[in-house]
């Protein structure tokens, strides 16, 4: 009995100790040190001034070294900051540093502290972008905003001339189908991304340093795209549509969709993902649906040898925003030096082209191969909205949803 007691005390003693030397050795982080501003453009041979700013309690001196990763773009002075701890031990202090830019590119450029532990620097760094050209800058948000208005103003067209012709007749529903969808799960992802709290902090926990790639823009026109796209398909149901329907291989198109959006939707009920990951989910099927959603209709105007019905003014506009938003890619390649945006990571610019060259099949269409055709055959024969080969006229006709 008196052995295990012994034995009892002894084990405590020992975690004592250890508790002690534990709890003796760990450091409070009582300062923290921010970059500001920690966004910066600057132009090739300016130079910026930045401050870094220490607040907090600190009781030793430590060394502020900015990282020499990007020498080869910014020289930075003075590079290394020496800090002393104030008589009272609660630091407030802001030290003026010089960026001198080198050459275009972007980047983070990023401080540490030592002895590390003392400081908490995780939000010591400054997004620098480096440009060739104030002038380009300028052009590109100009360019940005003009195909902002091409795409947001390409949605009404089709809706008048429907409303004109009183008839929809020579639009594909399936292609109508896929927009809407897509749309809709865009609108879904931006405005997420741009008013939810929590998934814009699991997005910069994943990306510390990162910028919410949603902007004001992009929930505008996304909300605007799947009203528009809604009011037309409200059209559908009010005006002469003739024998058009949603083919069945749209609806097994939309299906697949629907059972991704489901199986992910059961994932993060199960937290096997995070709201986060549904979204990406999301943002794949939208990508996914632009690369197929103008075949319908390409298909469509190829069997009825005619584009009437379907709004050319729509393509004009999409081919110019289109075209824009290429351009303004490609001056912000090269006025930032940063080329691996494009052909690094292709999709971007690679869905814009897919879908300018679609906007070309469809101006050729109507311009050059159809643009005799101002009286449409029986609606039996060319509203047929079945619009993939693989299909029959008779056996692929389904009521829309």
């Amino acid at each position: 009995m008196s052995h295990h007691i012994g034995k009892s005390i002894v084990i405590l003693v020992i975690s004592s100790i250890l508790s002690l030397v534990i709890v003796n050795g760990q450091t409070t982080i009582g300062a923290t040190v921010v970059l500001d501003p920690q966004d910066a453009t600057i132009l090739v041979e300016e130079t910026k001034t930045i401050e870094v700013k220490f607040r907090g309690r600190l009781t030793q001196s430590v060394q502020f070294n900015f990282s020499a990763e990007h020498e080869e773009f910014v020289k930075v002075t003075p590079s290394s900051v020496t800090v002393d701890p104030p008589s009272d031990g609660f630091i407030d202090r802001a030290v003026q540093v010089t960026v001198a830019a080198i050459s275009p590119g972007q980047f983070d450029l990023v401080g540490h502290v030592m002895p590390a532990g003392l400081i908490d620097d995780a939000k010591a760094f400054i997004r620098i972008t480096i440009a060739n050209s104030g002038t380009l800058i300028y052009v590109a948000i100009v360019i940005g905003w003009i195909y902002f208005v091409a795409w947001t103003v390409s949605f009404w067209p089709q809706m008048i001339i429907n409303f004109r012709r009183k008839s929809v007749v020579g639009l594909s529903f399936d292609f109508l189908a896929l927009n809407l969808l897509g749309h809709t799960l865009y609108a879904i992802f931006n405005c997420s991304m741009y008013w939810n709290d929590h998934i814009e902090q699991e997005y910069f926990s994943r990306n510390p340093r990162g910028l919410n790639p949603v902007i004001a823009n992009d929930v505008a026109f996304s909300l605007h795209a799947s009203l528009a796209t809604l009011l037309t398909v409200v059209q559908c149901f009010i005006y002469e549509r003739g024998e058009q329907r949603v083919s069945y291989t749209a609806q097994g198109i939309l299906g697949i969709f629907a059972t991704v959006i489901v199986v992910a939707g059961i994932l993060v009920g199960t937290s096997t993902w995070h709201w986060l990951d549904f979204l990406y989910a999301l943002s794949y099927i939208k990508l996914a649906i632009t690369l197929i959603k103008y075949v319908p209709q390409a298909v469509l105007n190829f069997r009825r040898k005619s584009t009437v019905g379907w709004s050319i003014e729509n393509i004009l506009l999409d081919f110019t925003g289109g075209t824009l938003s290429m351009l303004q890619m490609l001056l912000n390649a090269y006025n930032y030096d940063d080329w691996a945006s494009i052909f690094g990571d292709p999709t971007k610019f690679g869905l814009g082209l897919f879908s300018v060259l679609f906007d070309i099949v469809f101006i050729v269409q109507h311009y050059v191969l159809y643009k005799n055709r101002t009286d449409p055959k029986t609606l039996e024969e060319e509203s047929s909205n079945s619009t993939y080969p693989a299909e029959s006229a008779a056996g692929s006709k389904a009521s829309i949803p």
